[in-house]
C-alpha cells in the first residue's frame, strides 16, 4: 500500500509524528507499521531504556499520557507502542485524556496505538486531532483482486516473481489474510534460489498445496464443465477434509456463481470493464465467457440457491445422514447439470 510506505519512508528520513494512531480491520499494515518503528526509531542500546511496550488491556490512559510526558532517560526519543489498543477507550474520559494530551503532545515521545479491527468515528473531536498532530492510518481488508497485486508486489519485493495463477492458489487455500500470506512468501524466499519464478509446482512442493486438487482448479473445472475433473477434485477433498475443509470450498464456488450472474447483467463484458465491476484480475474474465456460455442466468440463480442450500447441510440443517462427500457429491450434480 502506497499509504503505508508513505508513513514508513517519513519515518526513515526522520520525520516523527507525535502520535501513530494504526486502526481498521487489516492488520498486517497496522503491524507493519508498528514494527517497524520498534525495530529502527531507536537504536538498540537505548531501547531498554527508552522503549516501552505495553497492552491495553493492561493499561489506562492517565498512566499513559503521565508516561509520554516523562523525558527520555538516555536519548533523545522514547517510544510507546500500545498494542491492543481497541481495549483501551472505553469511556468518554479515555478519549478526553488524549485529546488533552494531543493539545500539546510531547515532543520527546512517539506514541503508538495499534487500534485493531475497530476505527474511529470521523466525525469525533479525537479523530480530528489525531489528523491535525499526528498520523491516523485506517488499514481496510483487501478484495480479492487487490490481494492477488499485493502478492505480486510483495513476490517482486522479495526478488522473485510468481504467476497469476500461483497467486491464486495461494488466496484459495489461505483466504485474503495478508500475514498468513506473506508468512508463507516468506518460508519459500528462504528455499529458493534468487530470482527463481514461484510456480504452482513449487507451491505444492513447499506449502503442501495440491497443484491439482485444490479449489482455483475446481473453480475451473466448473466454469469450463468438465464434470470428470471437478468429481475428481471433489473426491480429493472429501478424503482429506482438514486441508479442505467444505465450508470454503462452498464459499469458493458461491463467489464465483455471483460474480458469474453479474457478469450477465453487465452491458461492457470487455476484459477491463467486466475486471473492474467483478474486481477481479483481467485474466479471468475468459473464465467467466467460457462459464457465461455453458451457464446461462437462470441456471446461475439456481446454482446459487444450490450452494446456499449446501451451505446448510454442511452445518447439519437438513443433512440427515448425509456424509460430506455426499453433500459434495449431491451438490456437483446440481451445479453442473
Amino acid at each position: 500500500m502506497k499509504e503505508v510506505q508513505t508513513i514508513i519512508n517519513d519515518i526513515k528520513q526522520g520525520h516523527f509524528k507525535p502520535v501513530y494512531f494504526l486502526a481498521g480491520e487489516e492488520t498486517f499494515f497496522i503491524d507493519q507499521i508498528s514494527q517497524y518503528i520498534e525495530q529502527n526509531v531507536l537504536p538498540d542500546e537505548a531501547k531498554g531504556f527508552d522503549q516501552m511496550l505495553v497492552y491495553g488491556l493492561d493499561v489506562n490512559l492517565p498512566d499513559l499520557i503521565l508516561q509520554a510526558r516523562r523525558f527520555p532517560m538516555i536519548g533523545d526519543k522514547q517510544v510507546i507502542i500500545v498494542k491492543e489498543a481497541q481495549h483501551l477507550f472505553k469511556k468518554k474520559a479515555d478519549h478526553e485524556a488524549l485529546e488533552s494530551y494531543l493539545n500539546q503532545p510531547a515532543d520527546t515521545t512517539i506514541l503508538v496505538f495499534n487500534y485493531k479491527y475497530k476505527k474511529l468515528d470521523k466525525r469525533k473531536k479525537i479523530y480530528k486531532q489525531i489528523v491535525k498532530k499526528g498520523v491516523y492510518f485506517e488499514s481496510k481488508k483487501l478484495y480479492e483482486s487487490e490481494t492477488l497485486n499485493w502478492i505480486e508486489q510483495t513476490v517482486k519485493q522479495m526478488g522473485h516473481n510468481i504467476d497469476v495463477k500461483s497467486a491464486q492458489m495461494l488466496i484459495d487455500f489461505l483466504g485474503t489474510d495478508l500475514s498468513k500470506i506473506y508468512n508463507e512468501l516468506k518460508k519459500l524466499k528462504i528455499v529458493l534460489d534468487a530470482k527463481t519464478a514461484i510456480t504452482p509446482e513449487i507451491i505444492e512442493k513447499n506449502i503442501g498445496i495440491s497443484k491439482d486438487y485444490n479449489n482455483f482448479e475446481l473453480k475451473s473445472a466448473v466454469a469450463s464443465g468438465n464434470y470428470l475433473k471437478a468429481q475428481k477434485i471433489i473426491n480429493y477433498f472429501s478424503a482429506n477434509p482438514k486441508e479442505h475443509p467444505m465450508v470454503l470450498t462452498i464459499t469458493v464456488l458461491h463467489n464465483f456463481f455471483r460474480d458469474l450472474f453479474i457478469y450477465h447483467s453487465l452491458n461492457d463484458k470487455s476484459s477491463y470493464a467486466a475486471a473492474k465491476a467483478l474486481g477481479i484480475n483481467p485474466y479471468f474474465i475468459k473464465e467467466y465467457r467460457i462459464a457465461a456460455g455453458k451457464y446461462p442466468m437462470k441456471k446461475v440463480t439456481t446454482n446459487i440457491a444450490a450452494l446456499t442450500e449446501a451451505d446448510l447441510k454442511s452445518k447439519g440443517v437438513m443433512a440427515g445422514s448425509l456424509t460430506h462427500r455426499d453433500i459434495l457429491n449431491e451438490l456437483l450434480f446440481k451445479l453442473m447439470h
